[in-house]
């Protein structure tokens, strides 16, 4: 099990830790508004949070959710032609929620209420290029690997600075 996430905004990655040892790292796609609290905004959110809530356990890889809840479909090209335009919030959902009363969490920047997630998106998207809407977008298949190893409550830093040289160094 992971106990800590930190995910760079300048790197446009996630990085699992646990016992302080790096065991995972993931290409993301956050804000395309880039970074900020405010409700609204469009931005991810920075600072400390927690996994709030996790959604989605046992849904085929892709399925489509919506208001957190599964609307029986499981995303293909040809469903994502029949909705342009739409933020596809696929197969898991974890669900943040500030720590930091007056900056993520509270009034009007709070993260939970924001409704900031990790979560899959299309593999048509790109990864390491801001495009979400605030969320932290991940690849289905890399969340798919993630969900299960992150508990309820785990720890999560959201950053704009790269992460330590020591993280990014090639570990697989």
């Amino acid at each position: 099990m992971l106990d800590f996430l930190h995910i760079s905004l300048a790197d446009q990655a996630l990085y699992g830790f646990a016992d302080g040892r790096l065991l995972l790292r993931l290409a993301v796609s956050t804000a395309l508004n880039g970074p900020g609290e405010r409700s609204g905004s469009g931005c991810t959110p920075r600072g400390l949070h927690q996994v709030r809530a996790k959604i989605g356990a046992g849904l085929p890889a892709g399925a489509v959710l919506r208001g957190r809840r599964w609307t029986g479909e499981v995303w293909t090209p040809e469903l994502h032609e029949a909705f342009p335009g739409r933020d596809w919030i696929l197969s898991r959902i974890l669900w943040l929620s500030g720590c930091e009363i007056g900056r993520n969490r509270l009034g009007p920047v709070d993260t939970f209420r924001r409704y900031i997630y990790l979560h899959g998106t299309p593999d048509s998207e790109p990864m390491g290029v801001p495009r979400s809407h605030g969320c932290v977008r991940l690849r289905n298949a890399d969340l798919l690997e993630l969900y299960p190893r992150v508990p309820l409550h785990c720890r999560v830093r959201i950053e704009e600075a790269p992460c330590p040289e020591w993280a990014a160094t090639d570990f697989s």
